[in-house]
Formats: structure tokens, C-alpha cells, sequence
């Protein structure tokens, strides 16, 4: 519901017309009250871009709090992502935003890509809430559960030191994270009342609905759901996804043909995929990488005021013959989840 003012608003800080404009949505059963569009960190970062302007990226999630942006999404994994946010939010009210990062993905190297240990958990959010400069986080996730050895080892050695933190008044709240939305539901019926949160990405967006199979199970467990990477890790997007994306030859030609089509008819490929993504039901927010103040202003238009005649029109057109199937990059974890 846009239009009243939520816990986080600031007054002094905040435009609050712009905050007014914003839907906000309960995060399940956490009692927190998030804005529709977050910011996702993984993209403040050389991550995804070796072009990455830092200064720039703190400007961004200086406008995008104030404009009514209130939930940002972090990892060790994303480069120096917590770092910068920890620069940026210095000048930002502390009540202004919820924060989540996780644990047990960290390096690029696939030898030490993953480490859900809870000696390695205890470090990482240790040096999580250092580099942040924060006493304590919103939300502490396990990220990638589908990487892990084992189900078992999450739930009975990482998620108990997350509890660790909880008891202790450094985070408040418990998630997930995964590509692979059965092991997703898996882990959070396994978890029940200890897990607050699950976050899924890439599996609702033009090219893959999968997501849905199981919203009902994740509304009936009262866990909040994020639904992250609308723009399929870059592919739906008009510029394209970088080199290493994990997309078959099938995927990244079809990702190709409908950017050329934007392209010829002056609409952003990104803001449609971002539009028809949060029409999902059920979801509480929408998180989406966004490097700079010009990605921040497009998604911010596709939240507050949809889509022109015009963008409906290409949009209506690239679902009818382009995205004519779901298409999944499959849930084997070899590739896919080396990059997100």
C-alpha cells in the first residue's frame, strides 16, 4: 500500500513525496514493512562490471534511500560490496533502512567458492558487521543452500551460529537464499520457525516462472519472500549479459533477440523485465542490482508509474513471440551458481 509512511521514514532525510509514492509490503512474519524495489549489492561492485564507478554507487544508494528505498541486500561474495555500503551508509540514518548479508559464499576461486562451517560463519559475520560499520544487521542469510554438501549441514551447523547472532542482538531476523526452488521449499519446511526469510532468483522473470511452484508452500510456512534478478543476471537487459553468463546458447539467443528488438523500438529491455516481474503475488519485495543514479531513476519509474502505452505494446509483443516458453538454466549448481 503507497501512500503512508513507513517505520523507517525519516524526517528531514527522507522525500517524503517520493517515500509516499513508494508501496511498502510486510516481509512476512518479521514485522518489518519493505519497499516494493531493493537494492540489491551485488552490483556495487567489479562483480558483474569492471567498469564500476565507486563514487557513484554511494551517490546511487544515497538517492535511492531517500527516495523511498528501505531494504538493501548484501554478501561477502559480492566483491567489496559490503565495504562500500558501509562508506555510503555513514551519512545515512541508521532507522532509515532494513540491511540483510549473508554467509557461506565467498570467493570467485569454485575451490573456495563455498563454506558453510560455522567457524567460517562466525568470521564472516564478524567481518560483515566490521565493514559495514553496523553493531547489528536486519536479516543474516545462508546463501546458496543448494550448494551445500548437505541440507543437514546447514540447518544443524549454519543456521545455529545465525541464531548465535540473533541471541545476541546482532541481527534480527534468519534467511535463505537459492537458485534451485526445491531445495529452497526443502530447507525452509526443514527450518519452520527458524528461518524468517527465503530468497529466489532468476525464477520469476520473462523467461522462467518456476518460482511459482512452490509460493503457496512459502506463504503457508509465514517466511517472507524476495524475489531477486529480475533481469536474469543481466541477460534481460539491452546491453546484454557479461561473458561468463551461465545461460545455454538457446537462452543467450533469445535474451539477444529481445534486446535487439527494444533496441529498434527505443524501450529498455531491463524496465519491462523488471515491470513483469513484480507482478508477482505473494512476493514482499524486489530486489534488483543498480550500479548508478540513471538504472535507479528507470526501475524507480517502473515501480511508481508502470509502464507507457508504448512499453506495454513491446512488452505485450516480446511475451507473445519471444518469450513463448519457460526457459531454466537447469538446477545443477556447476554453473549457474558460480555468478550470483
Amino acid at each position: 500500500m503507497s501512500g503512508s509512511l513507513p517505520a523507517t521514514f525519516v524526517k528531514g532525510f527522507h522525500d517524503e513525496e517520493k517515500v509516499r509514492r513508494m508501496e511498502y509490503r510486510q516481509l512476512g512474519s518479521t514485522g518489518l514493512r519493505v519497499s516494493k524495489i531493493a537494492l540489491g549489492g551485488a552490483t556495487l561492485s567489479k562483480l558483474f562490471s569492471n567498469d564500476f564507478d565507486r563514487e557513484e554507487g554511494i551517490r546511487m544508494v544515497h538517492e535511492a534511500i531517500k527516495s523511498g528505498i528501505n531494504y538493501i541486500d548484501t554478501a561477502p561474495f559480492y566483491g567489496n560490496s559490503e565495504e562500500l555500503l558501509g562508506q555510503a551508509l555513514k551519512d545515512v540514518p541508521r532507522e532509515a533502512y532494513y540491511i540483510a548479508t549473508k554467509v557461506a559464499r565467498y570467493e570467485m576461486d569454485p575451490a573456495k567458492m563455498f563454506n558453510y562451517t560455522a567457524e567460517k560463519a562466525r568470521e564472516s559475520v564478524k567481518r560483515s558487521l566490521n565493514l559495514l560499520g553496523l553493531d547489528r544487521v536486519d536479516i543474516l542469510q545462508v546463501h546458496d543452500v543448494d550448494a551445500a554438501p548437505s541440507l543437514d549441514m546447514v540447518l544443524n551447523e549454519t543456521i545455529p551460529v545465525l541464531e548465535e547472532y540473533v541471541k545476541a542482538g546482532k541481527a534480527r531476523f534468519i534467511g535463505i537464499t537459492a537458485y534451485d526452488v526445491d531445495v529452497l521449499k526443502e530447507c525452509a519446511e526443514r527450518a519452520k520457525g527458524r528461518v524468517h526469510t527465503v530468497l529466489n532468483y532468476s525464477r520469476y522473470t520473462l523467461l522462467d516462472n518456476t518460482l511459482l511452484r512452490h509460493m503457496k508452500t512459502f506463504q503457508e510456512l509465514g517466511v517472507g519472500i524476495i524475489c531477486a534478478a529480475a533481469h536474469a543476471l543481466g541477460l534481460l537487459t539491452n546491453a546484454g549479459p557479461q561473458s561468463w553468463h551461465p545461460g545455454s546458447p538457446e537462452l543467450l539467443a533469445v535474451g539477444k533477440r529481445a534486446a535487439e528488438i527494444c533496441q529498434q523500438r527505443n524501450v529498455e529491455l531491463g524496465k519491462l523485465a523488471m515491470y513483469y516481474t513484480m507482478q508477482l503475488d505473494g512476493a514482499a519485495t524486489f530486489l534488483i542490482g543498480i550500479p548508478n543514479r540513471e538504472l535507479l531513476r528507470i526501475n524507480l519509474d517502473a515501480v511508481i508509474d508502470g509502464l507507457t502505452p508504448h512499453e506495454q505494446e513491446v512488452l505485450q509483443y516480446l511475451r507473445e513471440n519471444v518469450f513463448t516458453k519457460s526457459y531454466s538454466w537447469g538446477s545443477t549448481l556447476s554453473t549457474v551458481n558460480m555468478f550470483k
